[in-house]
């Protein structure tokens, strides 16, 4: 009849990194794809990451044991994916298109150009597989029943006996995120691990932060750590001082492994004795504390912390041997408890979200339902900063794209 349903093999929804590459991925497979995207603007978190350079992978995940890399409910539930699909295979597609990329530090890989050639290519390879694209195209009601998925958007009703959610998480509503994939989980039965920000700025209240809110800019590396015993995790990386707190790599890394109420450790000059420095000091220079501290973290730095205690303001020859003792401490060690995080608006990504004990590491399909899976950031798997939340995108979709089948009422048309 003419106002049927159109058929597709698979229907996958959000066009970000996850939807584009798993569309693309199965669509040259000959699965016959619908990809939906209610935003305007395609894959903007690709656009946006890695200051517009879009850093798409990082070659020093080991896939032998990646999920050191990830934190989840269930941490060893990305191996299987992220084992099947390495970084190397993804640079190699980056290469065929001929996008040139470099390296930084620790492994971060980073178009030379800007990342639109990332979004570009997948788009590219969506068009190489067939696959049909409506955006901007709302979803509305999503029911399932004889085997087929009915999903009514706002360019009309589609059948599909495969269904794959890749809509991402919270964070950044402003280029529109939402709670869709969330929901979607529990209309069919799954569990949603509580959703909260991740890689995101944290920040400060109170009287402990008023002689560190005029270091806003002041950018500094540092070995930041949080968690007791086992779960105690540190990062060396680079800080940098706000209006509202700390951010930057290491503050970022952190924020994924913190829970409110606890506090940051923060060695400011990591690769230094400072006790043994000040000692030293004491012994040779009559320089004012600030101007020996000066020497080993930011003159800034050296003056709001000289600037607490006036048993510091004085030639580093007359100061107590407790006191400088009592300094060094506070640089390698300085504890303070955030406020809260700067929220969704900054977080990088969303940990939390869909599950994985309700999925398939082999196919990231639900056990629960039959047809329906969940790739990409709405999965309860959250990466380390520097590429490692793109190649879960990449790896995961891949992973799904291989599952899927071409099972659709119209290719039995086709083939009848």
């Amino acid at each position: 009849m003419a106002d049927d349903p159109k058929s597709f093999d698979a229907v996958v929804i959000g066009a970000g990194a996850a939807g584009l590459f798993c569309a693309a991925q199965a669509g040259q497979r000959g699965v016959m794809v619908l990809l939906v995207d209610h935003n305007e603007r395609i894959a903007e978190k690709i656009r946006i990451s890695g200051g517009g350079r879009a850093n798409f992978t990082n070659r020093d995940l080991d896939v032998r044991a990646p999920q050191r890399h990830f934190i989840g409910d269930n941490p060893h539930f990305c191996r299987s994916a992220l084992s099947r699909y390495a970084p190397q295979q993804f640079i190699e597609m980056v290469q065929r298109h001929g996008i040139a990329w470099h390296e930084k530090h620790k492994g971060q890989l980073f178009c030379d150009g800007p990342s639109q050639q990332i979004i570009d290519m997948l788009l590219a390879e969506c068009r190489d597989g067939g696959v049909e694209h409506w955006q901007p195209c709302g979803v509305g009601a999503i029911s399932a029943s004889a085997g087929d998925y009915r999903i009514e958007t706002t360019r009309g009703t589609v059948c599909a006996p495969q269904l794959v959610i890749a809509t991402g998480g919270l964070s950044i509503p402003q280029i529109g995120a939402t709670d869709f994939g969330y929901r979607v989980a529990e209309q069919f039965g799954l569990r949603v691990v509580t959703p909260r920000p991740a890689l995101v700025p944290l920040t400060f209240g109170g009287e402990a932060w008023e002689p560190y809110a005029g270091l806003a800019g002041l950018a500094l590396p540092v070995q930041i750590e949080t968690g007791v015993k086992k779960e105690r995790i540190s990062f060396l990386e680079d800080l940098l001082f706000t209006h509202r707190g700390l951010s930057g790599p290491a503050v970022l890394q952190i924020s994924s492994y913190w829970r409110p109420g606890t506090p940051l450790t923060i060695d400011f000059a990591p690769a230094t004795d400072v006790a043994d420095a000040l000692a030293e000091a004491k012994r040779q220079s009559r320089k004012r504390i600030a101007n020996e501290l000066a020497a080993l973290v930011p003159s800034r730095l050296a003056d709001a912390w000289v600037g607490q205690d006036a048993a510091l303001q004085r030639p580093i020859n007359e100061a107590a041997d407790r006191a400088l003792a009592a300094l060094a401490e506070r640089i390698e060690r300085w504890q303070i408890t955030p406020s809260g995080t700067e929220g969704y608006k900054k977080a990088e990504v969303t940990a939390g979200g869909v599950d994985t004990r309700g999925l398939s590491s082999q196919t990231l399909e639900s056990t629960k339902q039959p047809g329906l899976y969940f790739i990409g950031e709405v999965v309860d798997v959250t990466g380390w900063l520097g590429g490692y939340n793109f190649q879960w995108a990449w790896a995961s979709a891949h992973a799904c794209a291989q599952a899927l089948a071409l099972k659709s009422k119209a290719h039995a048309i086709m083939q009848g």
